[in-house]
């Protein structure tokens, strides 16, 4: 019998199985890995058991116990956790995130196989690698077009037209310490106008601001639902809403998108009992079929691989993301950014559910 265990952070612990026969298991089947791992992720759930399908097929003697959440909720349980942590991978979590772990001496260097094939930008340029990426999330402006033409306003086109008093309570944002969007965006704008000017640029969007939540592609379905006109949140959320039929518009903004890298890790561990499987699970979360489910999932991949992109989805983003985009100071200054955005904006974060 094959488990894989979802362990929800902020729900209820979930069981799912599958079970797996060694005479049926296709022929690519690695029957020699087994065990028990442990992965923490922010991957959505819903596309979670669509990734793993192949990693069943192709090692049925693992079982895998995933632990989820989003990015800036994972990232501080790993950070909290140290050492101890029952991690054994980390899997789809914020670059900048990994970088920060690392910091603590927390990952184990481990090249993938294949690693050669990712882009130089989405990996870690050391050998032995620390992280390599699967996708990248890049936030856009997602604007209900309908409803800002009833309340008579234009469309944003930069992040200073955000500012215009007329947007008060009308713009939605993701929370940076509970949403790796919402991170990668407050890093942007400090790294592209510098400390001073961002943190006054952001005192001053706060006014306009209705909620900030806890999750980076809700703004982009509220502004979908019509609940907020304006959503500053993931990119590919925003052209899927478009895609289904909202009366959305994606806009990249003059000044640049923010991003981060979403990656893989392996834990460094002093029992070395989990070693093969996390090694093996590296290898599988960058081959050309689990990456095709990412660019599916993402509308981009790390891969020097051309996948046919929606028809909504820019086909030039990679020009339109901050070039001097820094993982490495948004990992160094993390704590002391998230302390003082709580501390000045906190009280208008969205309930936890």
């Amino acid at each position: 019998m094959k488990r894989i265990a979802w362990s929800l952070l902020v729900s209820s612990t979930l069981f799912i199985s599958a079970c797996s026969n060694e005479k049926s298991a296709p022929a690519e089947a690695q029957s020699g890995v087994s065990g028990e791992l442990t992965v923490y992720t922010a991957i959505e759930e819903e596309v979670l058991p669509v990734y793993l399908e192949s990693f069943e097929q192709k090692y049925p003697k693992v079982d895998v116990n995933i632990v989820r959440d989003s990015t800036g909720i994972m990232t501080a349980k790993l950070l909290a956790e140290g050492k101890n942590t029952s991690a054994d991978v980390v899997w789809g979590i914020a670059a900048s995130s990994l970088l920060a772990l690392d910091q603590k001496g927390m990952l184990a260097g481990y090249t993938p196989k294949g690693a050669d094939n990712i882009k130089d930008a989405y990996k870690d340029q050391n050998e032995p690698m620390k992280w390599t990426g699967n996708t990248a999330a890049m936030t856009g402006i997602a604007v209900n077009t309908a409803e800002l033409e009833k309340l008579g306003l234009p469309i944003p086109k930069t992040y200073e037209d955000l500012l215009d008093p007329r947007y008060k309570g009308l713009i939605v944002m993701p929370h940076p310490a509970s949403s790796g969007t919402g991170y990668l965006t407050v890093n942007a704008w400090l790294q592209m106008m510098g400390k001073e000017k961002g943190w006054n640029y952001m005192d001053r969007l706060h006014e306009n601001i209705g909620t900030y939540t806890h999750s980076g592609s809700k703004p982009a379905k509220m502004a979908a639902a019509g609940e907020y006109p304006i959503g500053l949140s993931i990119v590919y959320t925003a052209v899927q809403m478009k895609e289904e039929g909202a009366p959305v518009e994606v806009v990249l903004p003059e000044e640049g998108l923010g991003w981060d890298v979403e990656a893989n890790a392996m834990i460094q561990k002093e029992d070395k009992e989990s070693d093969e499987a996390a090694k093996a699970f590296l290898n599988w979360a960058i081959e050309k079929n689990v990456m095709k489910k990412y660019f599916d999932a993402n509308g981009f991949t790390t891969l020097n691989e051309d996948f046919t992109l929606p028809a909504s989805f820019p086909s030039d983003i990679e020009k339109h993301m901050y070039p001097e985009n820094d993982l490495y100071w948004a990992a160094e200054n993390r704590d002391a950014i998230l302390s003082e955005w709580e501390s000045k904006y906190g009280t208008k974060a969205e309930p936890k559910e």
